[in-house]
């Protein structure tokens, strides 16, 4: 609005009070802190959330999605190693096949700007998105939270001893039931839990 306009509009400021809390309403804070950042984006694009403190949360949370989806004694694609020792008092199995209930893995970072979760063949090996199966379960720690998804390449790069992994890829859309848009045309759609551990 032009200098004039402002000086002869009498409902000037409170015209421009409106159009900030109204846009405040719909679009995070651009100084949000980054963990913050991260948690309104992921949950904007349909990924269901859960913060714990410590292993003794996790696990119990872990147990809560087993029981809500009813996946005991069912087949759990995870290539993770770690992973399967960690969580093996659950009556799982652990299979290298995508043909199972639901993927169970780490990631490479946590993408604050989009919300997006970004992996490579360090957990994937050489599958795509769209072999996974549809649900995900992802363990990951506060320290993995990145603003870009240029520093969590970055972060790749500098972790690894020589070999940069390869088929780095993101998944940002998480709602299964909801209509694709043009935007994520041609991107796999799943239903992600993300088990987030404070490790700060």
């Amino acid at each position: 609005m032009s200098l004039f306009k402002r000086l002869l509009n009498p409902n000037y400021k409170a015209e421009e009070q409106k159009k900030q809390s109204d846009q405040s309403k719909y679009y995070p804070d651009e100084k949000l802190p980054i963990d913050e950042k991260f948690t309104y984006n992921f949950k904007q694009n349909g990924g269901k959330f859960l913060y714990s403190e410590n292993m003794t949360e996790v696990m119990e949370i872990f147990d809560n999605i087993l029981l809500e989806n009813d996946w005991y004694e069912q087949d759990v694609f995870c290539l993770n190693d770690t992973l399967k020792k960690t969580f093996d008092g659950f009556n799982l199995n652990f299979e290298r096949k995508p043909n199972c209930k639901f993927f169970f893995s780490t990631c490479e970072a946590l993408v604050a700007k989009n919300g997006s979760i970004l992996f490579s063949s360090n957990q994937l090996k050489e599958k795509k998105l769209d072999e996974l199966p549809s649900s995900f379960v992802i363990f990951a720690r506060t320290s993995q939270i990145v603003e870009t998804i240029s520093e969590g390449l970055r972060n790749i790069k500098n972790q690894s001893q020589g070999k940069i992994p390869t088929g780095i890829t993101t998944i940002q859309d998480f709602e299964t039931e909801k209509e694709k848009d043009f935007m994520s045309y041609g991107s796999s759609t799943k239903d992600l839990y993300l088990l987030l551990l404070e490790d700060l």
